[in-house]
């Protein structure tokens, strides 16, 4: 089914400015939905490391406050453009106002707030249910 041998353990970060709005980006990789940045650990990387490479490149943004938020498992699932089986690690972080360049990964970008983003935007079900775990975290209900 896949050219894998093992699963590739990835990071994704859910960005935040000072306004409190996240970035989510458009991607021919998830089917045109929209997504957080984010990609492979390397080989001898860490996955905090992974994630603040993976946030310069993909946007141009520099990040802090790093926070692990949740894992997820992704088994050959349709949403993803091919066959792969993803170990995803999923981070909180904070920018500064900054310039958002993406590379050719991303079509588009939107800072946008988190409820907005499950209500009116088409994301795929990972950056859901991340959204809905870092709301959990820090909404009292």
């Amino acid at each position: 089914m896949a050219d894998q041998t093992f699963p590739e353990p990835t990071v994704g970060i859910l960005i935040f400015n000072p306004r409190r709005e996240m970035l989510l980006m458009k991607t021919h990789k998830w089917r045109g939905k929209y997504g957080v940045p984010g990609g492979h650990i390397e080989l001898g990387e860490s996955a905090v490391a992974a994630a603040r490479r993976e946030a310069r490149e993909e946007t141009n943004l520099e990040i802090r406050d790093l926070e692990f938020l949740c894992w997820q498992e992704c088994v050959y699932d349709p949403q993803f453009w091919k066959p792969r089986h993803f170990i995803f690690l999923d981070f909180i972080a904070h920018t500064e106002e900054g310039e958002v360049i993406l590379n050719d990964e991303a079509e588009e970008f939107i800072w946008i707030d988190p409820h907005k983003a499950l209500s009116e935007l088409d994301v795929d079900t990972y950056t859901a249910f991340s959204i809905r775990t870092y709301l959990r975290k820090t909404e009292t209900i």
